[in-house]
């Protein structure tokens, strides 16, 4: 009989030629039942889509049906794994399912629905397109066409607005490091949130400056504070006669003759480049780019003591005459995230302990 012919010898009798047949019969037969048992356990709904995909499997197994009837089973099994979420296996199906017969039109449109749920858009739309040449008025591939190309848009339109804030954070990290400035790890976020210093188009930096009062550890912030501008331009307007008190200053002790304004004195890490690249990107379209630069080689770098002056004070009082990019590119001084400034009055009883190095930020 044919089932003991040896592996790879044609038939030679008119027996062995019917006994092939009866099987390739049998086989194709087995094929069709497996298809038929498929597709009604994926009318039968999800409860029952693994048995049509083994059934789609073992008639794809059979070997036994044409390349056009072979790739409707892959199509088939490609559908179920799309209603199954297994994205990768519908395309994979499909892909097999168009080698098999280009003129499949479900196996393109399920090919472009999977890479579309993948997120391969120019794949989806190749196939889509191919789809749509075969059968131009196909509703469902017209559709995804759509979809697809909604979907590109706004791919393009982000990558866009990424490299944008990719270029601004980088030119944003030259200007700092071509002023000699020192970014820390940022500090008071609670207060200050996500806002960043801005480099305008005549390369000027515009600080965010959050003035802490140091003796209640309330805050004030300037939104906009030109690199270039002194403090006693802000201070004059912030404490003028016109100005409202501080609500919690029952003494009127913080008045404009009696404020005096401090940096601590940096000792610690200042952020690498690629690290102030990262923190400049937080709160923007490129916060979550993968790469930018050489980040294993890239190491922070260290201020091992700082020096304030006379004394052993960790604060450095600023003269408000100053510009504040003059006052941010002292050696010790290193920004946390944005400028911080302490505000003491000199006719406060806080203001001896401050001077003397007795009070500390909470940690």
């Amino acid at each position: 009989m044919a089932l003991w012919m040896e592996k790879g010898s044609d038939p030679t009798t008119e027996s062995e030629i019917a006994d092939l047949q009866a099987i390739a019969a049998l086989k194709e037969s087995a094929a069709l039942e497996f298809k038929e048992k498929g597709n009604e356990y994926v009318r039968q709904g999800k409860k029952h889509y693994s048995e049509a995909i083994d059934c789609y499997t073992r008639a794809i197994n059979q070997n036994s049906l044409s390349d056009s009837e072979t790739s409707i089973l892959y199509a088939n099994r490609s559908h179920v794994n799309l209603l199954l979420g297994n994205y990768r296996r519908a395309l994979t199906d499909a892909e097999e399912a168009i080698k098999l017969c280009t003129t499949n039109v479900k196996a393109h449109y399920r090919a472009a629905k999977s890479s579309l749920l993948l997120s391969l858009l120019d794949e989806a739309k190749l196939f889509c397109d191919a789809g749509l040449e075969r059968d131009p008025e196909n509703k469902e591939l017209k559709k995804l066409a759509r979809e697809i190309d909604s979907q590109k848009q706004k791919q393009e339109e982000q990558e866009a607005q990424v490299s944008k804030a990719l270029a601004e954070a980088k030119d944003l990290s030259s200007a700092i490091e071509y002023r000699g400035l020192k970014i820390g790890k940022p500090m008071f976020q609670e207060l200050t949130g996500l806002r960043k210093p801005v480099l305008d188009k005549n390369s000027i930096l515009h600080w965010p400056v959050l003035l802490l009062y140091a003796e209640v550890m309330s805050s004030d912030f300037i939104e906009d504070f030109y690199e270039t501008d002194t403090f006693a331009a802000h201070l004059d307007i912030m404490f003028s006669e016109d100005s409202l008190p501080l609500s919690w200053d029952k003494e009127n002790n913080y008045t404009r003759e009696a404020i005096e304004l401090y940096y601590e004195a940096g000792s610690g890490i200042f952020l690498s480049k690629t690290k102030l690249l990262r923190y400049l990107l937080e709160g923007t379209a490129g916060a979550n780019v993968e790469s930018i630069g050489n980040e294993e080689k890239d190491v922070d770098s260290f201020i091992s003591e700082y020096s304030a002056g006379k004394g052993s004070s960790k604060w450095v009082k600023v003269n408000e005459k100053r510009k504040l990019h003059d006052i941010l590119k002292e050696p010790n001084f290193i920004i946390p995230g944005i400028p911080v400034f302490y505000v003491v009055s000199k006719t406060s009883s806080f203001y001896k302990d401050f001077r003397a190095g007795k009070w500390a930020p909470p940690s």
